[in-house]
This record gives structure tokens, C-alpha cells and sequence, in this order.
């Protein structure tokens, strides 16, 4: 036989064999893919993470405020690490708690519609009189690096420093001292906050206000509802705006009466 002949015979022979193999190997099943391996989602490092959430939504933002900077610092900031160890549970209702001598932590809207009628900008400096738990500085703090916060009770100033230090909040500049009198050393501020209440509003804090700077402060007399003021000096001369009613503790230390 011819070696082409011998060559086409035995391609003959082999391609029937060889396509009979072929549909045997399709026709048998396929072992199915292994899985890769589950890879868990981590644990929150937050376990109050969805309460905080639920407070920002329902109480706070439901509630007007709208500001996406003050939402997302007030979402960002863990106020349970704030209250005394008794009231853990309560730290995301919506009302003021204790914390100690006389003085509370304030109710969340509260806090997130103060801040927001500052309309704080990054970088801009701003003074709070009234460290109490320090929670209202850490917000300032997610809004600029330039805070500062006064507090006369010694015991609140050195809880509020740990608690701000130990959350990697160390930049906010505490101080020990009546509020009333503001922090001279660091004026001008753009913006003041006010988180107790005295029964006029303080001079010194007046020309410690930065000219297009901002003020939010309760005023009224002790033991009874008030009036939260957004004051605006533009020009050396200041605006006055009644926000709403509230009820704060009274703004204490050495301040002189009213007139």
C-alpha cells in the first residue's frame, strides 16, 4: 500500500475512535466549582453604630437639620463614649443626661441645630463655653481643627480631656477657667458656642467674635425655659435672631450680674 494510502487508512480508523471519546468525556458529569472560601464581614467596631444612625435620621435630620457636614460629624462621633457608665443605654435618645455636678450632656438635636446655625467652616477657629462631657467639642472637631473649649469645673474639664484624648481627638485646646470671660489669648473666633445658659449675653464674648463671626447662645433666667439667640457681628455691629425655646443649666462662675 501506498504510504499516503497507509496514512489516510489509519485516519479512517482513528477519527470514529477518537470522536467517540470525545462525546464519552462531555457526557459525564463535571464536578462542580469549590466554593471559595466564606470570607466573614467584619464585626462592627461600633456596636452603637446603627442606634446612632437612627437618632441622626429620626430625630435630628426629620427634624430640619440639613447641613451634610454636621450630619456626618454627629454620625461620626461616638456619644456613648460621653455619658456616665450608668446611662450607656440612653446615649441615643433624644434628651439631655447627667453627667455629674450639676451639669448635663445636651439633647442631640440640640447640639446638631446649634452647630449648624454656626455654619462652621474647615480651618475657621471656634470657642465653646462649656466643656461639660467634651461631646459638643469632638463635633466641632470633625467640622475644623481650630477648637477651643472652656470649663470650670475642674472635674469635667479632666474627664472631657481623657475622653477627647483616649477617641484621637487631642488637637481640641482645653482650658480650665470662666467661660464667661471667653479665651482672650486665641481671639478673634469665628464662631462662639454657648452650651450653658446665663441671664444676659457676656461682653467679653462679644469682642472676642471675630468680625463675620457667629454666636449661639442661650439666655435666660435659671431654673426656667429660655431663648436660644444666633447673634452676627458684621461691620463692628451685631444682629440679634431668636432661634427657639430651650432649657439649659445656668451659665455659673464669676461673671458679673446682669444690669
Amino acid at each position: 500500500m501506498h504510504r499516503l494510502d497507509r496514512r489516510v487508512w489509519a485516519m479512517a480508523i482513528l477519527l470514529p475512535l477518537l470522536s467517540i471519546w470525545v462525546q464519552s468525556c462531555a457526557l459525564q458529569p463535571t464536578a462542580s466549582p469549590v466554593p471559595p472560601t466564606a470570607i466573614p464581614a467584619p464585626a462592627s467596631a461600633d456596636r452603637y453604630e446603627s442606634q446612632r444612625e437612627h437618632m441622626v435620621t429620626f430625630d435630628i435630620e426629620d427634624r430640619g437639620v440639613r447641613d451634610a457636614a454636621v450630619l456626618r460629624a454627629i454620625r461620626t462621633v461616638p456619644r456613648h463614649e460621653f455619658v456616665l457608665p450608668d446611662y450607656t443605654s440612653q446615649a441615643y435618645d433624644d434628651h439631655p443626661l447627667p453627667i455629674g455636678y450639676g451639669q448635663t450632656i445636651s439633647q442631640p438635636y440640640i447640639v446638631a441645630a446649634m452647630t449648624e446655625l454656626l455654619r462652621l467652616k474647615p480651618g475657621e477657629r471656634v470657642l465653646e463655653v462649656g466643656t461639660g462631657s467634651g461631646y459638643q467639642a469632638a463635633v466641632l472637631a470633625e467640622l475644623t481643627n481650630e477648637v477651643y473649649s472652656v470649663e470650670i469645673i475642674a472635674e469635667l474639664h479632666a474627664r472631657a480631656s481623657e475622653a477627647l484624648k483616649k477617641l484621637g481627638y487631642g488637637k481640641v485646646r482645653l482650658k480650665h477657667a470662666d467661660g464667661y470671660y471667653g479665651w482672650p489669648e486665641h481671639a478673634p473666633y469665628d464662631a462662639i458656642i454657648v452650651t450653658a445658659a446665663p441671664d444676659h449675653i457676656p461682653q467679653p464674648l462679644l469682642g472676642q467674635l471675630k468680625d463675620g463671626g457667629r454666636m449661639v447662645i442661650p439666655v435666660g433666667p435659671p431654673g426656667s425655659y429660655q431663648s436660644l439667640w444666633l447673634i452676627e457681628k458684621q461691620g463692628g455691629k451685631t444682629t440679634s435672631r431668636e432661634v427657639m425655646g430651650v432649657i439649659f443649666v445656668p451659665l455659673t462662675g464669676s461673671r458679673p450680674p446682669a444690669k
